[in-house]
């Protein structure tokens, strides 16, 4: 009942023991108060979050660092909702939102989108039935696009220079409409995209060609929650389940020939050597059977029961959260 926006400092890289193991423990920096259930967040600068709320309404909090405090920094109330807007109980969920400062896009249970600029009160455009269905996740495409996902397992492509409030493209699952959750772009390789959705599949999506899945690869054994792309490294890709598992998928070309990707030294280390992004490992997200000989497929949590709802990955850190309301922060991704 109670929710909160919690800021947490997990130390730094700097304080590893002998082993590399983290030395103390998280700390809690502050917290606020949140009106119903948190559906989503991101970051849209250093110090600014925004967040999506089960009663519809985006927020955007300012993490004050000199004094460790966290305030409503703006707010937009029902963004979503399903009958009308001013109606006290018609909230409907907002189930994403995702940040390209200064612009932030939400999406919701009542199948709008919604672009807001950081500073300005009003939306600068909204969609109001952009899909009858519910909208589960966004991301951009590039600066003046997004892709959305839906409860019937279509992918629809939103252009904004556009006036009218269609889809630019649609692309969707074959056969049964297997809702879809999740979704994530190549960082490198704009018109490769993963999603997962309510049957634990991972599809691949080469959005330049054809309506249909590149690949539809065997994961979980329940939903899919969240899947991305390693942000300087993306031919590995993660995704986590209601099944209490998360997976690391490694396409790197040949798993005998892996260059180190993890370079010794001090803090401000560069994790990646920059030629391991070639062309060829891209592409290996495209292949026919990416499974075939160049798929290597850990899970991270091999006895976790527990849901795993979130997770996030950036540099050699992993970090997730879990139906035991516990986050989880693994550092030696690639050790």
């Amino acid at each position: 009942q109670d929710n909160r926006i919690s800021i947490w400092s997990v130390g730094d890289l700097g304080n590893a023991g002998l082993n590399n193991e983290y030395q103390g423990e998280p700390q809690l920096l502050c917290d606020i108060r949140h009106n119903g259930d948190v559906m989503d967040m991101q970051f849209l600068d250093q110090e600014r979050i925004v967040v999506a709320s089960s009663t519809g309404t985006v927020t955007v909090f300012r993490h004050h660092q000199n004094n460790q405090t966290l305030s409503a920094n703006q707010r937009w109330e029902k963004a979503h909702y399903h009958v009308d807007q001013d109606t006290c109980s018609g909230g409907a969920a907002c189930t994403g939102v995702i940040c390209s400062n200064p612009e932030i896009v939400s999406v919701g249970e009542d199948g709008r989108i919604n672009l807001f600029r950081a500073d300005q009160k009003d939306a600068v455009r909204t969609i109001d039935n952009a899909d009858s269905s519910t909208l589960h996740a966004v991301t951009f495409l590039r600066t003046t696009e997004i892709l959305t996902v839906n409860s019937i397992g279509q992918l629809k492509i939103w252009d904004f220079r556009q006036q009218r409030n269609e889809p630019s493209q649609i692309f969707s699952l074959t056969g049964d409409r297997v809702p879809l959750h999740c979704v994530d772009r190549h960082p490198n390789q704009q018109h490769i995209v993963a999603t997962g959705g309510q049957d634990g599949m991972l599809s691949i999506w080469d959005i330049r060609q054809g309506t249909i899945p590149v690949s539809l690869l065997n994961a979980h054994e329940a939903e899919m929650w969240e899947v991305h792309f390693h942000p300087s490294n993306p031919d590995h890709l993660f995704t986590c389940s209601e099944d209490g598992s998360l997976w690391h998928w490694d396409a790197s070309a040949d798993v005998s020939e892996k260059p180190s990707f993890l370079h010794q030294g001090g803090r401000s280390t560069t994790y990646f050597s920059h030629n391991a992004i070639n062309q060829s490992v891209v592409s290996a997200w495209l292949s026919n059977d990416p499974t075939k000989d160049r798929m290597e497929i850990t899970n991270l949590i091999p006895n976790q029961t527990l849901s795993v709802n979130s997770l996030d990955v950036l540099g050699p850190c992993l970090v997730y959260g879990t139906d035991a309301e516990a986050i989880y922060v693994n550092r030696q991704l690639f050790a």
